[in-house]
């Protein structure tokens, strides 16, 4: 199975491309800036990168050599022609202007990992987990019944705390910032604040612990949270 690092801080783009890539069968990685994706590449070499340019903290520009040895699809907003070609020429193997048609994306991608022998065979595909079911290790979330389950152990859990345990399981092994996890959860879980996130996470913490005895989420100081399965 390809994978594809979607770096993006378009929360609504970046949704729409992970469910559409997911569907062609390719595992999605996901950063929301340009810190965060550098993080991601620490722990993953993805197959392809599709990267805005326009990211809080480090810019797309500042990305984009700090990549190696793997493609690179700038998506952006900018179209003036010096722009494009002075990007392709620093390291970006296409460039797609913002809106764009997402089937044009998709064929761009699929050209460009089969050039680079990294195309998807449809036999290999693998079967999606449900969409309901996060699984990380041996920890099983059910964000539609709110339960974490390890072995036959069963621990139930808020709206909120489901919801910022999902999007650290999809990110097993890697930190997620306070911020994204905030952003992400702001429309299922209004209720959830800087102040009272600490609160949630360590609440998430002692019911996971109860399953297994097991730390499961780890604080990084100055980013946010990991969760380690």
């Amino acid at each position: 199975m390809s994978s594809i690092l979607v770096i993006d801080d378009d929360i609504n783009i970046g949704n729409m491309l992970e469910e559409a890539f997911r569907l062609e069968g390719y595992k999605v990685y996901r950063a929301y800036s340009g810190t965060e994706a550098l993080l991601v590449l620490e722990n993953h070499k993805p197959n392809l990168v599709l990267l805005d340019l326009m990211l809080p903290g480090l810019s797309g520009e500042e990305v984009l050599p700090k990549i190696e040895g793997i493609p690179v699809i700038i998506m952006s907003a900018k179209s003036e022609t010096e722009h494009k070609v002075k990007l392709l020429y620093e390291g970006a193997s296409d460039y797609i202007s913002k809106p764009f048609v997402l089937a044009e994306l998709l064929a761009r991608v699929k050209a460009i990992l089969r050039l680079a022998g990294g195309n998807v065979v449809e036999s290999q595909k693998e079967p999606e987990p449900a969409p309901n079911i996060t699984k990380a290790g041996g920890v099983i979330l059910d964000t539609d019944l709110m339960t974490a389950k390890i072995g036959e152990d069963e621990v139930s859990l808020t709206r909120t705390e489901s919801a910022i345990l999902n999007i650290l399981m999809l990110n097993d092994g890697r930190p997620v910032g306070r911020n994204t996890i905030l952003d992400r959860i702001s429309n299922d879980t209004p209720d959830c604040t800087e102040r009272s996130l600490k609160q949630h996470v360590s609440n998430i913490r002692k019911k996971l612990e109860t399953l297994d005895g097991k730390d499961h989420i780890e604080a990084i100081y100055g980013i946010g949270f990991k969760f380690n399965s």
